[in-house]
């Protein structure tokens, strides 16, 4: 606001005409909304992109919900449990890359499937400085729903990740400290299949722990079209294509964050159509 009102003192000085002086009014009142509007988004101005310190997707309860990173058709055998940084790692061999390579860099996406830098270049999945993409095949022995969840534990004799104590459930986190910290709430992950897109977002709804939980409730999960991503017919393996990115739209994108290492853990539920857990 002091832009506004030196300019008016201008035009009071130097005897500004009244039509002149409505005009000047009307251009820096543009000016100082256009200064509002674009400070709420943030993007890096150097190239030290965020690491993918650990990522893990888990089945969090019963034996009827399993995946894979290959489409083994009806024989749910060959699916499994969980898929850990190793499995991720091997998926991003055809890419000459690995977690650890890969960082992250800030895009941006409005549809979960195509996704850009600040300048709106395209961008690449997989590359150094871009962003995580792969893809999984879900598989259930009866119809279900899937969703994802904060609650639930690994069945008898599956690994369970470390983020949490081996507790399962959707967490982002990280082991920088502040302010790389921050990193957490300018993380997205996406889910795309013939079901439709998904996005899930850290700290959208004003969540604040060392644990965000991408808007679910960090127990007593409620299961219902809200954190539902897709219907899985009795023994029909279902493509999706999980993305995560960092978004330079998000005000938390900035220089603080980047360096900054992450630990991404998704975990997912299967429900019957009252969203009601598969035993």
């Amino acid at each position: 606001m002091g832009l506004f009102k030196k300019a008016i003192d201008r035009m009071v000085s130097e005897k500004v005409t009244h039509k002149g002086r409505k005009r000047m009014i009307i251009f820096v009142a543009i000016i100082t909304l256009l200064s509002m509007v674009t400070s709420t988004v943030a993007w890096f101005t150097v190239n030290t992109f965020a690491g993918v310190q650990l990522f893990e997707l888990n089945i969090s309860t019963g034996e009827d919900l399993r995946v894979s990173m290959e489409n083994h058709g009806a024989d749910i055998e060959q699916y499994t449990h969980v898929i850990t940084n190793d499995m991720v790692n091997t998926y991003l061999g055809r890419y000459n890359t690995t977690l650890n390579d890969l960082l992250l860099a800030p895009v941006t996406t409005n549809n979960v499937a195509n996704y850009t830098f600040e300048n709106g270049t395209a961008v690449e999945p997989n590359r150094r400085g871009t962003y995580l993409e792969f893809k999984c095949w879900f598989i259930g022995t009866r119809d279900m729903y899937v969703h994802l969840t904060t609650e639930g534990n690994a069945p008898e004799g599956e690994h369970v990740s470390t983020i949490e104590n081996g507790v399962v459930g959707t967490r982002v986190a990280t082991t920088s400290p502040a302010p790389q910290s921050d990193i957490v709430s300018a993380i997205r992950v996406g889910f795309n299949s013939d079901s439709g897109s998904n996005t899930w977002e850290p700290n959208k709804n004003g969540q604040s722990t060392s644990l965000p939980t991408f808007d679910l409730p960090s127990g007593n999960m409620v299961y219902s079209n809200e954190n539902q991503l897709f219907h899985l017919d009795p023994l029909t393996p279902k493509e999706v294509t999980i993305s995560v990115w960092m978004e330079g739209e998000d005000p938390e994108c900035d220089n603080d964050v980047q360096g900054a290492q992450l630990q991404v853990q998704l975990a997912f539920v299967a429900c019957d159509e009252n969203g009601t857990p598969v035993a």
